[in-house]
């Protein structure tokens, strides 16, 4: 009998699992996958309102969990993990300690899929480059069975790894509505550039699950200075934003090839108990 099916999103903020990957996460839980989530920050700084209106890194950070909270309900997300480390500081932190929170997170979940950030951290942004770079030498450690927990049985074998890999014409439109992607790190401006079509592996579909998106970012209201604005946009905009994922397959131990994937699972046993 087939492994009930997992999949594990390791990110670094709130509203990444919405705004990032909603659609994807919003579609396999509708078909009974098992959606595991870790967050790495807070998010404690992001606040695009004044400055004079800021509520300080405590509070912030309390407002953004029940937020987080709340989308992963709405998307239907079945357990939630913070690894409370501080916004905009995570790739200063100690990588071993990320990497062994993020072993034993993968060990006792035992998900065949984990979806994170792309190398580039998608505009440059360290955050999402750090939880790239962490997530991917987690996914070594947890095979390893000379790593970290005495019990030799502990260790797990994930079998595919996926980058977040938007084209540039979904930024485009990402970016009429929220803006330029663009952050300024050691005195450099860093913006989205996009993947290219060619280096897609996978794309999935989710266009009949963007209202379930929306409703997800919109539990993110401390991050939308334009909510009114996205709230008027058509119903084909909306679908455009939330429907569809593009994804780069950083490895795979079950598949290969040119062909475009339409499921991550691809190449995994079925499972009779989802719709796929």
């Amino acid at each position: 009998m087939a492994e009930k099916l997992k999949l594990m999103c390791i990110l670094a903020h709130p509203d990444d699992e919405s705004l990032g990957i909603g659609g994807t996460v919003a579609k396999y839980a509708a078909t009974g996958v098992e959606i595991h989530l870790v967050t790495a920050t807070r998010g404690e700084h992001g606040w695009p309102w004044d400055i004079e209106t800021y509520p300080g890194l405590k509070e912030l950070g309390r407002r953004r969990e029940v937020e987080l909270r709340a989308a992963a309900s709405v998307l239907g997300i079945h357990s939630v993990n913070l690894l409370n480390y501080i916004d905009g500081e995570l790739d200063q932190a100690n990588p071993l300690e990320i990497q062994a929170s993020l072993v034993t997170i993968i060990r006792q979940v035992r998900p065949q899929v984990i979806v994170t950030f792309d190398p580039n951290g998608v505009y440059g942004h360290p955050d999402h480059i750090a939880i790239s770079q962490l997530t991917t030498a987690a996914v070594v450690c947890a095979a390893d069975s000379c790593y970290g927990d005495t019990n030799k049985d502990a260790h797990y074998r994930v079998s595919k790894l996926y980058y977040l890999a938007p084209l540039s014409e979904q930024l485009a439109i990402y970016q009429t509505a929220f803006g330029e992607f663009v952050i300024h790190v050691d005195g450099t401006p860093r913006r989205a550039s996009g993947w290219d079509t060619w280096a897609i592996t996978t794309r999935i579909d989710a266009e009949a699950h963007w209202q379930t998106v929306w409703q997800a970012v919109s539990c993110h209201k401390s991050q939308l200075a334009n909510f009114q604005f996205l709230e008027r946009q058509p119903t084909e905009i909306h679908k455009q934003l939330w429907g569809c994922q593009t994804y780069y397959r950083a490895f795979s131990l079950v598949n290969g090839g040119r062909e475009i994937e339409t499921d991550l699972f691809d190449g995994l046993p079925q499972n009779s108990d989802v719709e796929r």
